[in-house]
């Protein structure tokens, strides 16, 4: 069954049960459908027929629009009482499902909401394998970053630009290479870790710990080496990651923002003015990296997507810019220190171009700065500030 030529529907017959004792909802067709289309995203909409993104496009199935009776028929069977609670308390929920396609079990990450007073669902398809960093295509710096005894490593970027992903594999390569006790806190849990040399505890908010802040908070008492955070949303989760990075741990957490730098104004941003200057001493003690991501079509065959990755890594420089507040200096630092393992998302695309992973059109469209990535591209080096 392949995508069709003429239009961008694509078939959504549903597949035979499946054989495995777990219980088959009339929504699993469509998880079904995506994974058949070596789809990344499932969107349901009332009005809509379903979606699927296939290499970062969405497209129709070949299936009639949903209305609201029939989208609630697919997914209220997906809620427990717990989370049927949270839905019609916030008007959205969170949480993973596992169908199996052609017998084999198979990990989505949902989100059902309500829009205009009708249910929705998006679901992201997750990987039953971990992928490693080459692989993934990222610079070879992240195993460094993997290596810190203490401190804070944030992944940043918008939905959907791989920065579970890429932490997964960070968290895989210290399971292959030490023997540690990692505790991941997570809304919900993606990737199933299988412990190799360490011991691996994950932890999902709302089921096993009432909240992320809770969570870290008790974490004191669990004896953790590594600490994975999910998403630093609100003032409370980031210091209770903070505090548990200045207590001797290594946390890995992720923030949606567009860049590395542009991370710090978001972190600054959860907090009110008056503990910009505290917040600021903090972030220069304890943060080790910041690490943005952008998933990119790939033309490479048997490649799907790769990241364009920005990388600031804290040294002395960075903390100092960090704390006397001129962060508008780190674009400048990030694009002097390569021999540091730094990065910006120019250097980035330049190097996934030249590698055939992506095209010269995709990526003058997502560069920051087109004109040096344009400059990059004929072999014209930036001039580079003399100081910082």
């Amino acid at each position: 069954m392949s995508l069709s030529s003429e239009s961008n529907a694509v078939d959504a017959r549903p597949l035979p049960a499946s054989s495995g004792e777990g219980r088959r909802l009339a929504v699993d067709r469509f998880f079904e459908a995506l994974v058949r289309f070596s789809g990344s995203d499932l969107h349901l909409k009332v009005g809509r027929p379903p979606l699927v993104r296939v290499r970062g496009s969405l497209q129709a199935l070949k299936h009639p629009p949903i209305d609201a009776a029939e989208m609630r028929r697919l997914l209220e069977p997906l809620l427990d009482d717990r989370l049927r609670g949270i839905f019609q308390k916030y008007g959205g929920a969170d949480f993973s499902h596992v169908c199996e396609v052609e017998g084999v079990p198979t990990r989505f990450r949902v989100n059902l909401l309500t829009q205009q007073g009708a249910m929705g669902l998006v679901a992201r398809r997750i990987s039953t394998s971990i992928p490693d960093f080459s692989g993934l295509h990222l610079p070879p710096v992240m195993q460094s970053l993997c290596e810190f005894d203490q401190g804070m490593v944030l992944l940043a970027g918008v939905t959907g630009s791989g920065k579970s992903t890429t932490i997964a594999s960070m968290l895989n390569w210290i399971n292959r290479n030490y023997r540690k006790h990692i505790l991941t806190l997570e809304d919900p849990i993606e990737f199933i870790f299988t412990e190799d040399k360490c011991l691996i505890n994950q932890r999902e908010v709302g089921q096993d710990v009432f909240d992320f802040s809770h969570g870290i908070k008790q974490a004191v008492r669990e004896d953790p080496d590594i600490m994975l955070v999910g998403e630093m949303r609100d003032e409370e989760t980031f210091l209770a990651g903070m505090q548990a990075a200045e207590t001797g741990h290594l946390v890995f957490g992720t923030i949606h923002a567009a860049g590395a730098p542009a991370a710090i104004t978001r972190i600054l941003e959860l907090f009110p003015a008056s503990k910009h200057p505290s917040l600021r001493s903090g972030i220069a003690l304890n943060m080790k990296a910041i690490v943005a991501q952008k998933l990119l079509p790939s033309i490479k065959p048997g490649v799907q997507r790769v990241p364009a990755v920005e990388i600031l890594i804290f040294n002395s420089v960075a903390r100092k810019l960090v704390r006397e507040e001129e962060d508008e200096k780190l674009n400048d630092l990030i694009r002097m220190s390569s021999r540091e393992g730094m990065q910006d998302f120019t250097t980035s695309l330049k190097g996934l171009v030249d590698a055939d992973l992506i095209d010269r059109d995709t990526a003058l469209e997502v560069a920051p700065n087109r004109e040096a990535l344009q400059m990059a591209l004929r072999g014209i080096s930036v001039a580079q500030p003399g100081t910082l």
